[in-house]
């Protein structure tokens, strides 16, 4: 019972225990879900009820405007308020530790903030590995500047001590200011930059270390005259060479975001190398001892001639090698400089122009030139100056090197201002996300404080009117925050107290409701187990009498097809007679025309048989000829003449006990071909023998084809024809298989052949028939019978396997059709061998490629498969 008082008061409740310990142990009922914002309580304090506005959501609801609850609501109150037990096990906290709200919050606040510094890690992550390896690429830009600087010392002391051990080293001949000399300041400045290269090195470079360490032990050998001009040439060069290698590691550790020309400093330094060792091979093989000079005199003059003595020996071989080599050196260091041209860019390319010019330029590329130009010296070049060409070269390769020093420096700038770059980035990435960390934190801090503090003043109020002995004589939630969810959540538990009122008397009255509805419930359910035996009963008497009536027309069938069986072969029998005494060719085709529609009727009346599941004892004693029986197949059908037998396997056979299903089969699928496409086109059948020893027959027609869907369809009933009893008409909408295919699928699954339809890319369906190997025996096939000679008859008729067209008699005679075959043998004479070969022969007939078999030799009277071209020459001739 709901109560109220005035406004000077405190809201009194008079409520039963046991309706408000249900409602606050959280019983099923729910509370209504307000959708839309509630709107302002005119400036009172949320969830303060006021006695002078009618609307207001937090004042107490009148009970004439309390909505009647829903049947399943009342029902579960009542349990619940009928239950004490109920209620203490509803009232009780559940097991466990208590999980606040706030550390929910505090959770995911970090989460967020680890997802903020998860989210900026990869960005910290690669500034910094490009800032490391910008920094690796200006040390080693600064290792390749000091290597440089070696290269070029070791490759000036090369040159004197190649020129020096040349020229015969302390043996050296002539005045002492023209003898070759070391300069011991050179040798000094080369052991100073090793010592400080050495000490630069990292721990990582051991073949470089080992390489410098040897460049004493090589000044010694060239100083002792232990080795040979060209052995300290390549001993000096093998360190140059590692030396130089450090330019194109750095050419190739440099990144994408920086390779701007990196090669143009490796490919110039390759060039100043190969023309430092083209200057000092050259001033080497000048050194040479020339030989002595042979005068002679004029034989016209008298006068004495001097001319150059010849070069031989030893001193020949070392000055040609030295030769050699220069020309080498010259053809390497040209192609070097053309890869700095392609290398370098514009800017690079003038600034190299633009430094290695001048006269001393122009003369030393003239000596060059002159000098490489063959691989040895001529007397000519043997006298060249070596002081001015070594003045030349000289000159040349130090403007060389100029040029080289240049662009090294360049580069070790680009790689510092990328290192800077890097740094730069790095720094900036580390700032935002630093600042974006504490701007997430923040803010989820913020929101996370506007939920936590009104979450507490609601559980606060609750937790106060649920301990209360007397809740009715407490104070309503009261909530001074915003007009958000939590107020309506307040105003939602104040407003519950006005709808509890009346829930007993309604529960009370839904138990006798419900009394009511289970014993109508009964009643029914007996009417329905009544009604249920009833309909059982009625369907086991429909199932009997279907069983029934089946059986009835199922032998209806068989007996029907077997009449209509013995009166075709009756007829078939009296046809042939006529045949074979008729001489008229018109009459004559006449009954050759009764004879295959008999025929086809015959087949009709064994489909009712294959569809009934009846085997109507077909059989041969020995295997039959696969020629023979596609002949009997062709004959079998309406329109035999559009059939053109192609290719068969030479000599395949088919057993007697399935050959006539066989040939049954293929007449289906032929009338099938012949019945689906245009009446002027023709259909092709043929056969292949498999690797796997089974035979694959093929019949090709140019049809309007089907769609893929349906193939699959049909496919699929010819793989599994079901049960053989006569099927129903298929149900509306749904089209059939065929009669055709239904009882080639029949014949299909009695012997284990495999039917497949597949669609022709030219147009048209080609089904595909797979014999297998149990119904193709190798033995030969029983023979059909002698040839009787007969007194004026034309000579035998010898038609090869695949080329003539099949009779209207199918096979050799099976056992049931015995009387027949012997009246068909003692009538046959003078009459059926009257034609000869050349009259039987028919126009239609295709030969067959790749057939490979003997022609079989057909006797037209005494043969058991009787020959349909009879009947073309009378309509092709008559």
């Amino acid at each position: 019972m709901v109560g109220s008082r005035t406004r000077g008061g405190a809201y009194a409740r008079d409520r039963s225990s046991s309706l408000l310990h249900g409602w606050t142990s959280q019983a099923r009922l729910r509370a209504p879900v307000q959708k839309k914002r509630p709107r302002s309580n005119g400036g009172r304090p949320t969830g303060i009820p006021s006695t002078g506005a009618p609307g207001d959501p937090q004042a107490p609801v009148p009970p004439q405007q309390i909505p009647a609850p829903r049947a399943q609501d009342a029902a579960a109150q009542d349990t619940a308020a009928q239950d004490p037990a109920g209620q203490a096990v509803a009232a009780q906290a559940p097991a466990g530790r208590s999980r606040r709200v706030r550390n929910r919050l505090v959770a995911g606040v970090a989460v967020a903030g680890l997802v903020v510094v998860a989210a900026g890690t990869p960005g910290i992550l690669d500034a910094s590995g490009d800032l490391t390896e910008s920094q690796r690429l200006v040390t080693l830009a600064a290792l390749d500047r000091q290597a440089v600087t070696l290269a070029h010392s070791l490759a000036d002391e090369r040159d004197e001590l190649t020129a020096y051990i040349a020229a015969g080293g302390e043996d050296q001949e002539g005045d002492k200011k023209d003898r070759r000399k070391v300069s011991d300041s050179l040798g000094n400045r080369v052991d100073r930059q090793l010592d400080e290269m050495r000490d630069t090195l990292a721990d990582d470079r051991a073949e470089l270390r080992r390489s410098l360490a040897s460049v004493p032990s090589v000044r010694r050998t060239a100083l002792s005259g232990e080795g040979t001009a060209m052995e300290t040439h390549q001993a000096y060069t093998a360190v140059i060479s590692a030396l130089h290698a450090l330019a194109g590691e750095l050419a190739d550790r440099t990144p994408p975001r920086a390779a701007d020309a990196t090669r143009a400093p490796a490919e110039l330094g390759l060039a100043v190398e190969q023309a430092s060792a083209a200057r000092g091979l050259l001033l080497a093989a000048l050194a040479v001892p020339q030989p002595d000079p042979v005068i002679s005199y004029d034989p016209i003059t008298g006068l004495p001639v001097e001319s150059a003595g010849e070069d031989t020996g030893s001193d020949a071989r070392t000055r040609n090698a030295l030769t050699a080599a220069a020309q080498q050196a010259r053809v390497r260091e040209l192609a070097a400089l053309a890869d700095f041209d392609q290398a370098a860019g514009p800017a690079a390319r003038d600034k190299f122009a633009a430094t290695v010019t001048g006269p001393e330029v122009k003369a030393a590329e003239t000596y060059l030139t002159r000098l490489t130009d063959q691989p040895k010296l001529s007397d000519a070049e043997r006298g060249t100056d070596p002081a001015e060409l070594e003045a030349a070269l000289t000159a040349r390769i130090e403007q060389m090197r100029g040029a080289e020093s240049s662009l090294a420096t360049e580069r070790t700038e680009r790689f510092e201002q990328l290192r800077d770059d890097d740094l730069t980035a790095l720094e900036i990435r580390i700032a935002l996300l630093g600042g974006l960390l504490v701007v997430t934190v923040g803010v989820l801090a913020a929101v996370s404080r506007t939920l936590t503090r009104p979450l507490a003043v609601l559980r606060i109020g609750a937790a106060r009117l649920a301990d209360a002995p007397a809740p009715q004589s407490e104070e309503p939630v009261r909530f001074t925050g915003r007009n958000d969810e939590f107020a309506q959540v307040v105003r939602s538990l104040n407003t519950l107290h006005g709808k509890l009122r009346d829930l007993g008397t309604r529960a009370a009255r839904l138990d006798a409701d419900r009394d009511e509805l289970l014993g109508s419930r009964a009643a029914v359910e007996a009417e329905l187990t009544e009604a249920r035996a009833e309909l059982r009963q009625h369907t086991e008497e429909t199932a009997r009498e279907l069983g029934r009536l089946r059986h009835t027309v199922h032998h209806t069938f068989v007996n029907l097809s077997l009449r209509t069986l013995g009166l075709v072969e009756r007829q078939l029998g009296v046809i042939e007679k006529l045949e074979e005494r008729e001489q008229d060719p018109e009459r004559l085709a006449t009954l050759f025309k009764l004879d295959h529609m008999a025929t086809v009727m015959r087949r009709h009346s064994e489909n009712l048989l294959v569809l009934a599941g009846t085997d109507h004892g077909h059989g041969h004693v020995g295997p039959v000829p696969l020629v023979d029986v596609l002949r009997a197949a062709v004959s079998e059908i309406e329109r035999y003449e559009r059939v053109v037998i192609q290719s068969l396997p030479p000599h395949a056979q088919v057993a007697g006990f399935a050959a006539d299903d066989l040939s049954h089969l293929v007449a289906e699928l032929l009338e099938n071909a012949t019945s689906f496409s245009p009446p002027d086109a023709q259909v092709e059948l043929s056969g292949w023998l498999l690797e796997s020893g089974e035979v694959m027959l093929s019949v090709q027609d140019a049809g309007i084809g089907m769609t893929a869907g349906r193939i699959t369809e049909i496919n699929a009933r010819l793989e599994d024809p079901g049960p053989r009893v006569l099927r129903g008409r298929p149900p509306a909408g749904r089209e059939g298989e065929g009669l055709g295919l239904r009882v080639a699928a029949l014949l299909a699954a009695r012997h284990g052949v495999r039917i497949q339809l597949r669609e022709h890319k030219q147009g048209g369906i080609t089904a595909v028939v797979v014999v297998p190997q149990a119904l193709l025996p190798t033995g030969p096939p029983a023979t059909a019978g002698r040839q009787v000679p007969v007194p004026g008859a034309a000579p035998a008729l010898n038609l090869p396997g695949s080329v003539a067209e099949a009779n209207s008699n199918a096979l050799p005679r099976s056992p049931r059709r015995q009387d027949t075959d012997e009246a068909d043998t003692d009538g046959a004479g003078p009459d059926a061998e009257a034609f000869g070969p050349e009259d039987a022969v028919s126009g239609d007939t295709d030969p067959v490629e790749g057939s490979g078999s003997p022609a079989h030799e057909v006797d037209a009277a005494a043969s058991p498969v009787r020959i349909v071209y009879l009947s073309f020459f009378f309509f092709f001739f008559f």
